[in-house]
């Protein structure tokens, strides 16, 4: 059911008319006689009942009318409003809200369990879908963003095998705006907007936190030595080739195993190497 604009008045002209017919009626019900006499009581009946058509439309705020069940519009208008008495008067916050998620235990894709938690950015853009499609929106809003968290949580890996592959802890933009749009799609039918979902936990599961801090770790190590072995080959490499284009040194291919061998130990070493001095040949 799609929102439409109710007809309603201004609640201040309409509080002047009905103070004035108020008095009027009060007054001929006392001074009038006869059949004039019930007619005004009729019509101080009917304008006390008026009374009962004011209520306020706050800023950012909506009021949904019904007549007896029938939705008759909604009023976005601030201020003061009347409309007929008989309609009932529901409000609907339009105001920004925010929803964050407790810290759910999910399977990543690789099947390893992750705690996750997520925070939304929403607002109702069409209260009569929020309060009509739904029982409670507000409810609805909490429990299918978990659901959308849990979905999203469980398609990608915490880390990517391959550099292409997208991974929850890797590709943070991507992954925050694919659950923007899975909660907005779980979403549409109670008339809410999703502006932004960002997610504000994100962790192994304690079970296997430390074994997974160890795999990070070794990784690191491994690639951290890799870049070290890759520039000291190239230092080798420069060293030989200065050597040879100076002419400082002729070197066989015995002496040059040795000095690759020593150059290697001394920048791929984890610890400050000791000079050894050689007084004899190295034959």
């Amino acid at each position: 059911m799609k929102e439409s604009q109710v007809n309603s008045r201004s609640g201040f002209a309409m509080l002047a008319v009905l103070l004035v017919l108020q008095l009027l009626s009060v007054s001929a019900v006392v001074f009038l006689m006869g059949l004039l006499k019930a007619l005004a009581l009729v019509l101080a009946i009917v304008v006390f009942v008026c009374w009962f058509g004011f209520y306020m439309v706050q800023p950012n705020q909506a009021a949904v009318l019904q007549l007896f069940g029938r939705y008759v519009g909604s009023d976005h208008q601030t201020g003061l409003r009347w409309a007929n008495p008989f309609y009932s008067k529901q409000r609907v916050s339009l105001r920004v809200r925010n929803f964050e998620s407790g810290k759910l235990k999910v399977n990543d894709h690789a099947g390893n369990p992750v705690e996750i938690a997520a925070v939304v950015v929403w607002k109702v853009v069409d209260s009569a879908e929020a309060v009509f499609e739904v029982e409670d929106y507000e409810n609805f809003v909490s429990i299918q963003s978990e659901a959308a968290l849990r979905f999203l949580a469980s398609s990608y890996p915490y880390e990517a095998a391959e550099e292409h592959e997208l991974s929850l802890r890797s590709n943070g933009q991507e992954i925050v705006e694919l659950l923007k749009q899975e909660i907005q799609a779980r979403l549409e039918k109670a008339g809410v907007e999703v502006l932004e979902a960002r997610i504000s936990h994100l962790a192994y599961a304690p079970e296997i936190a430390s074994a997974m801090l160890q795999r990070q770790q070794a990784r690191a190590v491994v690639m951290a030595r890799q870049q070290l072995v890759e520039g000291a080959v190239g230092m080798v490499e420069l060293a030989l080739a200065r050597l040879s284009e100076k002419g400082v040194v002729e070197l066989d291919e015995e002496r040059k195993a040795a000095m690759v061998s020593n150059l290697l130990v001394v920048l791929c070493g984890d610890h400050q190497v000791q000079p050894v001095v050689n007084a004899g040949s190295l034959y």
